[in-house]
């Protein structure tokens, strides 16, 4: 008789990670609704508004292989109480700034505390959810990138406008320091969950959860870096392809979490309190597109179709859509501008769905510092993307050059994941012999399901 799903635990710890998610977003893109008040007080240009907005990824792409690492040596539990009380405060600390700088310098700061969260929320989701269920779950969390920016952009341009632009970080900063607590009362892995039934337990790890994964990590590999695993992760065909993929998505995602409010504000005219409201929008395009490019890729795989197949249908489909802002061009009206630029957008957070196929091929021992490494190239464009805009606006005083950067770079992704990705299996790189403890927790049903997988993921 089949054992009965009494609890939905993992329902709880998905919930979690998405407001998470939320707040690590705001406090990534708060800046850009700061920037229009700032940069006249500082007397800074465009080159150097750019460099502000890239400052947060500076750091965050060179942490985020280290972040992994801890994710998978110290667990979720800590590493993210921890990085989301520190990011909080170098946020409160951007609101008593006096100069270029200091909010530099303590961009900087969040860059660098930010770095485990995505691992973490890689990991979260592989460990709790079934394979078939993970794009879903995954879309869910990832939505929390537009949902924050959706439900808080407006209320932050009103605190702006009635405050001042320090008053935005203040505000951001001390919700982060009181989820932080949240997270560490609430969250448990599932073998640490005292919550959790033996039948929902049972059933994550027969369809796919790598149940018990920060266990086998914190065994033979806990003791060193493993840099030699690292190259070898680095140097997968399918690891490159998804670096290529998760840049070019990522950078019209920083296009909209640094530069958009100021293109609506310089470019289409509008008011500090307009561009406050109409902001929203795309980003609730984008949410949309995020919870469409999950469920498609679970329906396609309900459906029969190969694990590859069902992941990079709405990758690719997503990106190859992006270039539709350039449409924005050709027309003078901010109300079709808002429309091309939500679909442009929503097309965007279906192409985000990467992060489950990172859940399908990472080494079930390093969730944490694959997810890290994927997100380090990915975040390149968060250097390059605001800085290259700063540039282009310096040189032509108009964003059309940086509408057709970023549909190139989309293009590019696409081909990535079309000719390059290939094969989608997992990679098999734990090739030390298991201690004790690790192979108590391999599961022979986990295994079974897992050498099913493998086969059944020709694309």
């Amino acid at each position: 008789m089949p054992a009965v799903r009494t609890t939905r635990v993992r329902f709880l710890m998905l919930f979690l990670v998405f407001v998470g998610t939320v707040i690590n977003y705001v406090d990534r893109a708060n800046l850009s609704v700061a920037a229009p008040l700032l940069k006249h007080e500082f007397g800074l240009g465009p080159v150097e508004i750019g460099v502000l907005f890239s400052a947060y990824a500076w750091t965050y792409v060179i942490a985020n292989i280290p972040g992994g690492w801890v994710v998978d040596r110290f667990g979720s539990r800590v590493m993210y109480a921890l990085a989301v009380l520190i990011w909080s405060g170098f946020t409160v600390a951007q609101g008593f700034a006096g100069r270029f700088a200091t909010i530099f310098g303590l961009r900087l700061g969040v860059g660098v505390a930010e770095a485990p969260t995505f691992p973490v929320n890689n990991r979260v989701v592989s460990i709790w959810f079934t394979q078939r269920e993970r794009g879903t779950a995954t879309s869910v969390y990832l939505v929390g990138q537009y949902i924050g920016m959706a439900a808080f952009t407006p209320m932050l341009f009103w605190i702006a406008h009635s405050f001042g632009w320090r008053a935005i970080f203040w505000a951001t900063g001390v919700i982060g320091i009181i989820w932080s607590g949240v997270w560490y009362l609430l969250y448990r892995d599932p073998e640490a969950c005292s919550w959790v039934s033996e039948a929902e337990l049972a059933y994550i790890r027969e369809g796919g959860a790598l149940v018990g994964s920060h266990r086998v990590a914190s065994g033979a590999q806990k003791q060193k870096f493993p840099w030699r695993k690292l190259a070898t992760v680095f140097s997968n065909r399918q690891i490159i392809a998804i670096c290529m993929g998760k840049f070019a998505s990522l950078s019209s995602l920083y296009f909209f979490l640094t530069w958009f409010p100021s293109y609506l504000i310089s470019e289409r005219h509008m008011t500090v309190l307009k561009a406050g409201g109409v902001t929203a929008v795309p980003f609730v395009a984008a949410s949309i597109g995020v919870v469409a490019g999950g469920l498609l890729s679970d329906w396609l795989l309900r459906r029969g179709a190969s694990v590859g197949a069902a992941r990079k249908t709405p990758i690719i489909t997503g990106l190859l859509l992006v270039p539709t802002m350039t449409l924005s061009l050709l027309t003078d009206s901010n109300t079709v501008v808002i429309a091309i630029m939500s679909f442009a957008f929503f097309a965007q957070g279906v192409a985000s769905a990467s992060w489950s196929l990172i859940g399908d091929i990472a080494p079930k021992s390093m969730i944490g510092i694959t997810g890290g490494a994927v997100n380090f190239a990915g975040n390149l464009s968060g250097i390059v993307t605001p800085i290259a805009i700063g540039f282009i606006l310096r040189e032509t005083g108009s964003f059309g050059w940086a509408l057709g950067l970023i549909s190139l770079f989309a293009v590019l992704g696409a081909l990535a994941y079309t000719f390059l990705l290939g094969e989608v299996k997992r990679i098999e790189i734990d090739d030390e012999p298991l201690d004790a403890s690790a192979r108590a927790v391999r599961s022979p049903a986990l295994d079974a399901h897992s050498r099913e997988d493998a086969r059944s993921t020709q694309d």
